[in-house]
């Protein structure tokens, strides 16, 4: 079936259905222009034949008469050569076929890019013997969309080659609507490393779009392949005159973890079901956003990935569809099918960047999650070929040399970028220059970030060229650069992450050591102190700072928070891995009933727990993270890795967030705001002996599950804090406050909403307070 066209922001664009790779694998059907030295000028003419082949309904190319002609010299230097392509036999071709005038082309930009003389391409691909540029064209009319002429221009490498650069300006193309990729061939030595397949069709690493199918989910079109495309006609977005970016201080932040398709994607939504999972359907939840009070949204993967890469073959995930994005397919195009309406990649740039602006308007930054530990192509016993693997395998990803050149795996997916080669540096680099300078996000946390502390052969480097480049790049400079601080292969670098001082981290020690305290643990309590107090022993090094320090104790892989309470084992038998994936050291706690129940005090003793961990969280020196859905209670049954799920178990549930919206959701947001309202939260540096006092002479009581202490402000509204983690009431001595102050209780978590926070505070405290079993308070000492 031939490609459609696919025009990029017409209404009937939103209605075209997406089909299979219109390209032929016939080889036969290239073109390979010659030529005879660099002072020749070529021109070839070609026709398009619509005589259908032997073995499909493709069109086919064939070479005709050439001649040559002088022209002057081109702007890619004296001596340029053209190849006008022109049509011979005007019975056999369509009116809509264009007059291509080709020329040698330049090696810069990578991509395509619009330059004076037409439309440039630029690949890389050092081992490659063979590049053969292939492209589809837009038809005149959408009832031609089955009918789309195929144009295969293979390269030659004496003209259409600078270093590693393989490259080819044509200047007749259209502006718009053309899709295209790439053949490649190469070495076929296994063993060393290649794997060149020039019956694949790849897309560009550079491409700015991506065309693939255009709705999430539908299975009609789960084989379809994805192309690169551009658009040099639409005028720039319109930032507005009044935009600014929010620029908000790292101690200042707190985020929130969420999917963009998740977000909306349930009915319960209310939103048009067109714009139901998409970035205007974000926009139209900004004001809940507000009134939970975060002020950065941290989004899981929004580069192009294939949801359906799990239903390719037999296996016993092929049932799933991939709704979390972490298996990059592109690392410059944002997830086309994020677009609403079935829009395709031009409208999900538009509406990305509509998206960006109102979150801005908002006072609200965008944290994108971002994937260069691994791409989507998997490992050489099941590969996906789309991109790298086929332009240049060696270069792209880490190979073992003692293992006949097969893919090193510190991903857990099967390959692992080879971050740290000059080459895939740059892409790196230029793919977040390009967020942050088209789309103005305002910072990445990268995923598995220790692989890309590691050298090509796999060995972790101390100062690793990546890292640092990111860390100092002027453009990036500006940008909140987060690492989730550990990889699949073991290299655990919480505290010590290569950083020069920018590199902030996910405190994974805060989560483990903050759940274990909370749940009733002996012996955490030390290190419940120092996590809440900024995690000094891991951050105060150099310039490095507490909001270096991401705090979280619910993140998108892992149980939720109601989960976190309400199961002591991993549920994943849906994921059809027999329950061996997913991690088992949570460190959860059931409160005595494994799953869902109607037991009053087991549910009782839950909404405790989750204030608990939430009141701990916001109110910790560092950066708070938390996760979509927590703030109702949203839960996935106890299933801890819940990635392949596109239901209610992933999806945002706006009904229950009605149920709880004066009692849970209520308390989450009242936290929220009581941090931002209060500096001695939000220290810019570590703590010292004048800014707390901990009323505490039982550190070393290995039973002791009971914290007290005071956060001092220079203006004598002191914060104090305790929080009882044992199974029977705590009397606790208050101490004096302030001078002309007193105490006011702020939050009790075992009481109920809205008694459990009171913004004003109550009067009345004494000089002792009965702390209940699993609970906490804050009191604020106010003016008398």
């Amino acid at each position: 079936m031939l490609w459609p066209s696919l025009p990029c922001d017409s209404t009937s664009a939103a209605k075209m259905p997406f089909f299979a790779l219109p390209f032929a694998n016939n080889s036969t059907s290239s073109i390979a222009p010659s030529s005879a030295g660099p002072s020749r000028v070529l021109d070839m003419g070609l026709k398009l034949s619509k005589q259908a082949s032997s073995s499909s309904g493709r069109r086919i190319f064939s070479q005709t008469k050439v001649r040559y002609k002088d022209r002057k010299p081109s702007v890619y230097g004296r001596g340029a050569q053209e190849r006008v392509l022109e049509e011979k036999e005007a019975s056999q071709m369509s009116e809509t076929d264009p007059t291509l005038k080709i020329f040698p082309g330049q090696a810069f930009p990578l991509g395509v890019s619009k330059v004076d003389n037409g439309i440039n391409f630029a690949i890389f691909s050092q081992h490659a013997t063979s590049v053969t540029l292939c492209l589809s064209l837009p038809q005149r009319e959408a009832n031609e969309r089955l009918g789309g002429s195929l144009i295969e221009l293979a390269l030659d490498p004496h003209v259409n080659k600078t270093g590693d650069i393989w490259h080819i300006c044509i200047e007749d193309l259209p502006c718009s609507n053309v899709l295209y990729g790439y053949r490649i061939d190469g070495p076929q030595n296994w063993h060393q490393g290649h794997r060149f397949d020039r019956s694949i069709i790849l897309l560009d690493p550079y491409a700015k779009l991506v065309e693939g199918r255009r709705y999430f989910g539908d299975a009609s079109l789960k084989l379809s392949k994805f192309l690169g495309t551009y658009d040099f006609d639409s005028l720039p977005f319109d930032w507005g005159d009044n935009y600014k970016l929010p620029n908000i201080p790292e101690k200042d932040l707190v985020i929130y973890e969420m999917n963009v398709r998740a977000f909306t994607a349930d009915k319960s939504s209310g939103l048009d079901p067109k714009i139901r999972g998409s970035y205007l359907g974000v926009i139209e939840k900004i004001p809940h956003l507000l009134e939970l009070g975060v002020n950065a949204v941290e989004l899981l993967p929004v580069f192009e990935f294939d949801e359906f890469e799990f239903q390719r073959r037999p296996n016993p995930r092929d049932h799933m569809i991939n709704t979390w994005g972490y298996s990059t397919i592109n690392f410059f195009a944002p997830m086309s099918r994020y677009a609403s309406g079935g829009g395709g990649p031009c409208n999900a740039s538009r509406e990305f960047k509509e998206m960006v602006k109102a979150l801005h308007g908002a006072g609200i930054e965008v944290i994108l999650d971002v994937v260069y530990n691994h791409t989507n192509e998997v490992d050489d016993q099941n590969p996906y070929t789309t991109s790298f693997r086929g332009i240049d395998n060696k270069v792209y990803y880490m190979l073992d040399p003692n293992n006949n050149g097969q893919l090193l795996n510190f991903s857990g997916c099967g390959n692992t970028l080879n971050c740290n080669h000059p080459v895939v540096m740059e892409l790196i680099l230029e793919s977040l220059r390009h967020w942050v300078t088209e789309y103005h996000v305002d910072g990445f946390r990268f995923d598995l970030a220790s692989v890309l502390c590691r050298g090509i052969d796999g060995t972790p480097l101390s100062a690793p060229p990546v890292i640092r480049a990111i860390a100092k790049d002027p453009i990036l400079s500006r940008c909140k650069i987060i690492a989730e601080p550990w990889d699949c292969g073991g290299l655990y670098l919480v505290g010590k992450f290569p950083n020069w001082d920018r590199w902030a981290e996910w405190n994974g020690k805060y989560r483990d050591d903050l759940r274990r305290f909370i749940k009733g643990d002996s012996g955490m309590k030390g290190s419940f102190a120092t996590h809440v107090a900024g995690s000094a022993d891991l951050y105060r090094v150099n310039k490095r700072k507490p909001f270096h320090s991401i705090n979280f104790v619910i993140a998108h892989d892992g149980f939720t928070l109601h989960d976190l309470v309400s199961y002591n084992f991993k549920h994943n038998d849906a994921n059809g891995e027999g329950g061996n994936d997913g991690s088992n050291d949570n460190f959860s706690w059931n409160c005595g009933f494994e799953g869902e129940t109607d037991d009053p005090s087991i549910k009782a003793l839950r909404s405790r727990q989750m204030k608990n961990f939430h009141l701990a969280l916001m109110l910790s020196q560092g950066t708070p993270m938390m996760l979509m859905g927590d703030e109702y209670g949203h839960t996935r049954y106890g299933n801890n890795n819940s990635y392949g799920h596109d239901t209610s178990i992933n999806n945002f549930q706006w009904g229950f967030l009605d149920k709880q919206r004066n009692s849970q959701f209520r308390f989450f947001s009242e936290v929220i705001k009581f941090r931002k309202m209060h500096q001695v939260f939000r220290h810019e540096n570590f703590l010292s002996k004048n800014d707390v006092t901990w009323h505490e002479d039982n550190w070393d009581n290995y039973e002791s599950k009971f914290l007290a202490f005071t956060l001092h402000n220079s203006n004598g509204s002191d914060i104090y804090l305790a929080f009882n983690a044992h199974d029977y009431y705590v009397k606790v001595l208050i101490p004096p406050p302030p001078s002309k102050r007193r105490w006011f209780r702020v939050v009790d978590t075992n009481l109920s909403s809205p008694d459990d926070f009171v913004p004003e505070g109550l009067p009345g405290i004494g000089n002792s307070y009965n702390v209940a079993p699993f609970s906490s308070i804050v009191l604020e000492a106010k003016l008398m």
